[in-house]
């Protein structure tokens, strides 16, 4: 009878342990991401241009936007292994242990005064770089050398006035 009472209560234990092996197991996401790494498109086209690009800290992302001097516009935002230039096919040297390729379906009139470091990004927690692969066939496209592949998600914001933006924010860990 003793042995059939240690044998339940080990088959219990056991239970118990199974039990709370996934809730123990399962993590929240990241400051509620859910964003993924892969690729994100919007095929939309705007008589548009790009006007600049910027960068701030956010307490969960960092962010990199491009101004658009028109409405919105679409791009194609993913990481690949090389960033090249458009037009050239020259390799765009990043830092970073991943790297994003930002293409913005609209052209840039403007080159800007450092190709390499086209905005400050040190001491970021995400990004390492942000530099210019040219603008070629009426689209911009940017390197941007991150951390790690991390989550990331884009979406354009209409404003401030006859303006829009297209915004890149990548998550600071899973």
């Amino acid at each position: 009878m003793r042995r059939i009472h240690v044998w339940l209560a080990m088959l219990a234990l056991i239970a118990g342990i199974g039990s709370l092996g996934p809730t123990a197991a399962a993590a929240t996401p990241y400051c509620g991401i859910h964003w993924g790494s892969l690729e994100k498109t919007n095929p939309t086209t705007a008589d548009s241009s790009a006007a600049g690009v910027r960068a701030g800290r956010h307490e969960c992302f960092d962010r990199m936007v491009v101004d658009l001097a028109g409405p919105a516009t679409g791009y194609r935002v993913g990481y690949v292994p090389v960033v090249h230039e458009d037009g050239s096919g020259f390799e765009v040297p990043l830092r970073g242990g991943a790297y994003l390729q930002v293409v913005v379906f609209a052209p840039a009139h403007e080159v800007p005064a450092n190709r390499r470091e086209v905005v400050g990004v040190t001491g970021y927690d995400t990004l390492r770089q942000v530099a210019w692969a040219n603008s070629f066939e009426g689209q911009t496209t940017l390197g941007v050398g991150v951390r790690a592949r991390l989550p990331f998600r884009v979406f354009t914001l209409d404003g401030p006035g006859g303006g829009s933006r297209v915004v890149l924010d990548v998550a600071h860990r899973w």
